[in-house]
């Protein structure tokens, strides 16, 4: 019965270091994901803004340009 515990002693320690080194590597890839998703997200905040900003400059000279043909038009 003894020998039986040592050997199972032996074993686990073994298999006690491989399953926590799986789960900190394991750990370590979900965090690099994570920060790899936030990277995303940011890449597309700051795409939203330039595109809204975009839109808004063309909108404006839209309006612009719309204001100048009326006026020439009430001009003629």
């Amino acid at each position: 019965m003894e020998g039986i515990i040592a050997i199972v002693m032996i074993f686990s320690i073994p298999l006690t270091a491989i399953i926590t080194t799986h789960l900190r590597k394991q750990t370590a890839a979900k965090q690099r994901l994570i920060e790899s998703q936030v990277e995303l997200e940011k890449l597309k905040h700051e795409n939203y803004i330039i595109e809204t900003q975009k839109m808004r400059v063309e909108l404006e000279q839209m309006r612009l340009n719309d204001a100048k043909e009326r006026q020439s038009l009430l001009t003629k």
